[in-house]
C-alpha cells in the first residue's frame, strides 16, 4: 500500500535529497544574468543556456548598456545555442525596453512584486513561469514558481489541484501549504528542478534512489529495480 505524505513532507525530502546541491541562481547570482537566463531557458536545457551565457560574457555583452547595442547579426550569433534564437533575442530587446522605460534595472526590480509582475506580463515574451522566476532569482522577493517539473512531481504523489489545472489554480493551492519566504521559496524550486533531472525522470526515473518513492504513484516505485 502506498504510504500518504503532505507538502512539508514533500518539502522535507527534497532538503534532505538536494539541499547540498549546487544552484546557479542561489544565492547572489546577479539580477541581470538571473533575467537572461529564465528568458533563454524557455524551451531549451539549462546545459544550452549556459553556452549562450558563456558567449555573452566573454563578449562583455552581460550588461544592459553592451546588450542593447548588438546588432541583430551579432546577438543572435551569441544566444544561438540557447534555440529559437531569433524570438530569444527580441524577447531579451523587450525586457531591455522595459529597463529603460523604468529608468535602470536597480529601480525595476524594487517594484513593489504585484506591480513588478504586472510589468513582466504585459511584456512581450514574458510568461507567469518567467515572471516568477525574475521575481524570485533577480528581484528576490516570494514568488511560487509552478513549472512541469513541479507539476510530475505533486502529480506522481497525487497531491494538488491536478496536472491541468492552471498556473494560477496551482499557485492558490501552494500559498498555503509552502514554508513562507524568498529563501525557502528559492531553495524549494531549486530542490524541485535537482530532483528532476536527476532522479524524478520523465522516463525511466530512479525510483530505489529516491525519498518519496514510497508515497509516490509511479510504477517502478513499488518494483525492486531503480529504474524501468
Amino acid at each position: 500500500m502506498r504510504a500518504e505524505i503532505d507538502v512539508a513532507g514533500v518539502v522535507a525530502a527534497l532538503e534532505a535529497m538536494h539541499g547540498q546541491r549546487h544552484w546557479h541562481w542561489w544565492p547572489d547570482a546577479d539580477p541581470f544574468e538571473v533575467i537572461v537566463g529564465s528568458i533563454l531557458v524557455q524551451n531549451t536545457a539549462w546545459e544550452n543556456v549556459e553556452r549562450a551565457l558563456a558567449n555573452l560574457r566573454g563578449a562583455g555583452a552581460l550588461q544592459i548598456s553592451v546588450m542593447g547595442a548588438l546588432d541583430a547579426e551579432a546577438f543572435e550569433a551569441l544566444i544561438r545555442p540557447s534555440g529559437q534564437f531569433r524570438q530569444k533575442a527580441k524577447k531579451l530587446r523587450a525586457f531591455l525596453d522595459l529597463v529603460n522605460e523604468h529608468g535602470g534595472l536597480e529601480t525595476l526590480v524594487r517594484l513593489p512584486a504585484p506591480e513588478l509582475r504586472a510589468a513582466l506580463l504585459a511584456t512581450w515574451g514574458i510568461g507567469p513561469e518567467t515572471a516568477d522566476c525574475i521575481l524570485l532569482y533577480a528581484a528576490r522577493q516570494p514568488a511560487i514558481i509552478i513549472d512541469a517539473y513541479l507539476r510530475r512531481i505533486f502529480a506522481r504523489l497525487c497531491l494538488g489541484p491536478g496536472p491541468a489545472a492552471s498556473y494560477t489554480a496551482w499557485q492558490a493551492w501552494l500559498a498555503g501549504e509552502l514554508p513562507p519566504g524568498r529563501d525557502a521559496l528559492s531553495r524549494f524550486h531549486a530542490e524541485v528542478v535537482q530532483h528532476c533531472k536527476l532522479l524524478c525522470r520523465k522516463r525511466r526515473p530512479l525510483c530505489g534512489e529516491c525519498a518519496l518513492a514510497a508515497t509516490c504513484s509511479w510504477p517502478a516505485a513499488d518494483g525492486p529495480e531503480s529504474e524501468r
